[in-house]
């Protein structure tokens, strides 16, 4: 039963969503002694009893609720790139926690493709450090790339799967650097969570807790400070008043509509559901959707690119050993002259549980796989080693999110999600897989799947100084609305070539710090 003690209140803030960004900023307004209503569509679960080292049972971490896609390359939605529940994709994430580099905030500056963000690296680097520091980031004592290069707080992981070892054989052989991968997982223990011993089900949820989610820090520390956080809680709309300021949202919750009223909103709610809220959410002031004076909402989607490279060995790999990323490297992460694209990449030695590697192989590059044949070769999955891609793809309009005709449960038009890679895109791919096959040799293996893969959406509510051509500014407040924020991986103006949830948190830190500013100033009554 929901606690209706704010339906009649009006609260400071409400958040659309409850994870990687939505639990930061919880946890930093009700800190500072704001009235906070945290709305979640998800439920809220507890890692001990609702976790399971189940991959199939654990599909549930993700948004199950139908999307439509389309394009020359139409995206695989759900566990891969988004959460369902409280702390979102935190829940299921690999826990990979890399900074972007400088070079990923003025790429139209530097290498002529892609387009600046409003914000540099310096911007983002304090934010970088606290939540490092607060969740007691793992990493070596030395990483080779980007801006900062350690210690990290916590000592680098040991020992590594065999499948990071052989990764790091081959690199060496070929004179590719490496390095063991800054996590968001404990080495040791840290307030009240033990470190990790290497079950290897963090796509299915830590039981443990020694990954870090917002489930199990920020929600917590948000709910002791006052905020009050509801779960199960469908958000419909965002309600406006007449001049032009939002004034809340609507829910659903178990079939029944509510209000919340506050004084400022802030859509937390991932790349897609974020661009549907503010389309769907449209009325006379606003008849194109809110936020969308410019035209850009929903559109400029990033997935990461994300192939998969199999190599059989003769040695015995036995990708479900330890934590799914221990080794890494970002040699090919910056625009090469030498190469016919832009920007880069980073390859993870990237662990398999066996379906994931069944569903992987199945579909490989070159036809389909199936029958005696897929059965014969999972017989030897302990066999095969793994390296995976995160390759940044190049923003473009035409890859967006739009509205349907077609509704769900709740009478909401579905999203429909369009994407297509660009040239510059299938060049990085191709060199990437070339670059992960010759690892994988070097290393002994012989190669033989290459699986088509994508990752971590982004884009849809690009940050820009600019209103004409942008969503929100640099601090993800709405341009057409000073009360309605937008914070989370939507407002990504380019993708990077690294995983992106350390972005995400350092950017909901930052617009926290503002918020807390702009509200001491009053500039927001």
């Amino acid at each position: 039963m929901i606690n209706r003690k704010y339906a009649k209140e009006e609260v400071d803030a409400v958040i659309v969503g409850a994870g990687a960004a939505g639990g930061v900023l919880a946890k930093e307004l009700s800190e500072a002694g704001y009235s906070v209503v945290v709305l979640e569509a998800g439920p809220f679960r507890d890692p001990q009893h609702d976790f399971a080292s189940d991959e199939l049972a654990m599909k549930s971490l993700g948004w199950q609720e139908t999307r439509l896609v389309a394009g020359a390359n139409p995206l695989t939605m759900g566990h891969n790139n988004s959460g369902y529940g409280v702390g979102g994709g935190t829940t299921h994430f690999t826990a990979v926690f890399l900074r972007f580099h400088a070079s990923d905030f003025r790429t139209y500056s530097s290498d002529g493709v892609g387009a600046d963000w409003p914000i540099r690296y310096e911007d983002l680097e304090p934010f970088y450090n606290r939540n490092e520091k607060e969740i007691a980031v793992s990493g070596p004592k030395y990483f080779p790339w980007g801006e900062y290069h350690g210690p990290y707080p916590y000592p680098e992981r040991d020992p590594l799967s065999q499948n990071a070892y052989l990764f790091q054989r081959g690199c060496e052989k070929l004179g590719i650097r490496s390095s063991v991968t800054p996590l968001a997982i404990l080495s040791a223990p840290y307030e009240g969570r033990p470190p990790c011993i290497n079950r290897g089900f963090c796509n299915q949820g830590c039981m443990p807790n020694a990954k870090f989610s917002t489930l199990i820090v920020h929600i917590p520390k948000a709910i002791k400070a006052g905020a009050e956080v509801l779960a199960d809680c469908m958000v419909t709309g965002i309600t406006m008043r007449k001049d032009g300021m939002a004034s809340g949202v609507t829910f659903v919750h178990q079939g029944q509509t509510y209000e919340q009223k506050s004084r400022l909103v802030i859509v937390c709610a991932f790349a897609v559901e974020t661009p549907r809220l503010l389309l769907n959410s449209a009325n006379a002031q606003f008849p194109d959707g809110l936020a969308n004076s410019s035209g850009w909402v929903g559109k400029a989607i990033m997935p990461h690119s994300s192939h998969d490279v199999y190599a059989k060995f003769d040695e015995d790999v036995r990708l479900y050993k330890g934590t799914p990323v221990l080794a890494s490297t970002q040699d090919f992460y910056e625009t090469n002259p030498d190469n016919d694209f832009s920007r880069g990449y980073t390859i993870h030695a990237h662990g398999a549980r066996p379906l994931s590697f069944v569903k992987g192989i199945s579909k490989s590059a070159g036809g389909v796989l199936w029958g005696k044949k897929l059965r014969e070769t999972a017989l030897d999955y302990n066999y095969y080693g793994r390296l995976t891609l995160v390759g940044e793809v190049l923003p473009n309009p035409d890859n967006r999110v739009e509205l349907t005709d077609e509704v769900d449960v709740h009478g909401l038009p579905r999203a429909k999600v369009t994407f297509s890679y660009g040239d510059n895109d299938r060049k990085l791919i191709d060199h990437a897989v070339r670059k992960m096959s010759d690892i994988l040799q070097a290393a002994g293996g012989k190669v033989e799947f290459v699986s088509p893969d994508s990752a971590h959406l982004m884009g849809g509510c690009r940050m820009g100084a600019d209103p004409t051509t942008s969503v929100v500014n640099s601090y993800g407040q709405a341009h057409d609305v000073p009360n309605l924020f937008v914070c989370d991986a939507s407002i990504f103006v380019t993708s990077g070539g690294g995983n992106p949830t350390n972005t995400v948190m350092a950017l909901a830190s930052r617009t926290a710090a503002f918020i807390k500013e702009k509200a001491r100033k009053l500039e927001f009554v």
